[in-house]
């Protein structure tokens, strides 16, 4: 019988505005990945995600604007950073980045 992968820590409690933020947030994050000039992809497909891309930051600015409509003006960045790394957003994120250069 194969081991099971450990379990990830539990999500910190959000509000559902805070829920949408993070995950429209980490959505535009895996687009711009693929938009990513420098990970090398097809063009076709950094297309698809750049049109795909409008609706995701929409939703993100959404998100956010229904927390500052809300009263909800700070982000509480502590509880925000457990949920981005229990989402895998650390990785997620060096996606965006350009690479480091290759050693020779």
């Amino acid at each position: 019988m194969a081991a099971l992968p450990p379990e990830l820590p539990p999500l910190p409690a959000l509000t559902r505005a805070e829920g949408a933020v993070i995950d429209s947030y980490l959505q535009v994050l895996d687009l711009l990945g693929r938009i990513n000039p420098a990970r090398g992809d097809g063009t076709y497909r950094g297309l698809r995600a750049a049109q795909a891309l409008v609706g995701r930051a929409t939703a993100l600015r959404d998100a956010l604007a229904l927390m500052h409509e809300r009263g909800e003006t700070e982000l509480h960045a502590e509880t925000l950073t457990r949920a981005l790394r229990v989402l895998d957003g650390e990785r997620r994120a060096r996606l965006v980045a350009v690479p480091p250069p290759a050693e020779e």
